[in-house]
């Protein structure tokens, strides 16, 4: 009897520790935005975190405070692949996978690409960034609850969420 209990704990163990996590079923399900570019094709993996009433902006705050290197989304780090060589805003970025980090500002915000890319922003490392560049905050023409990334033909990246919209151009 001793042994059945022990090899029962053992296997609910077991299986707990190998489940695999539904992340659909996260509050910040995951989202993908993809777009060929002129041949080149520009993959963002993100997380949509939601609004829920929150001063997202807040500087004091944990969502995405203003002023601050914030992940881009929720969970993982949000992760940016270029299939080939790009200028973003203009830049040169070598093909690869980068983390993309924003510092959000009411009127502008910075994008980066950094080198590392891991769980949140915790282990972010700016001597790590392939690329920074400013572009401008706007308002959102509709309040948008989910943070969303979305991907033009042209290469217009916009990122949306709450009442705030940033769009930068990759080409």
């Amino acid at each position: 009897m001793k042994k059945l209990l022990i090899f029962t704990t053992l296997l609910m163990i077991a299986q707990g520790t190998f489940a695999q996590e539904d992340k659909a079923k996260r509050p910040s399900p995951p989202a993908q935005a993809r777009q060929t570019v002129g041949g080149k094709t520009i993959t963002i993996d993100y997380s949509q975190p939601s609004v829920k009433g929150r001063n997202v902006w807040d500087p004091a705050g944990k969502v995405a405070p203003a002023g601050q290197v914030w992940r881009t989304g929720a969970n993982e780090t949000t992760s940016i692949e270029f299939s080939q060589n790009v200028k973003l805003e203009g830049k040169a970025v070598p093909k690869g996978k980068y983390a993309l980090f924003t510092i959000p500002g009411e009127k502008d915000w910075t994008i980066i690409l950094n080198k590392t890319i891991k769980w949140g922003a915790f282990s972010y490392k700016p001597e790590e960034d392939v690329l920074r560049v400013t572009v401008p905050a706007r308002k959102a023409p509709a309040f948008q609850e989910k943070f969303t990334i979305d991907i033009t033909p042209k290469g217009v990246v916009s990122l949306a969420w709450a009442d705030t919209s940033v769009h930068f151009n990759v080409q």
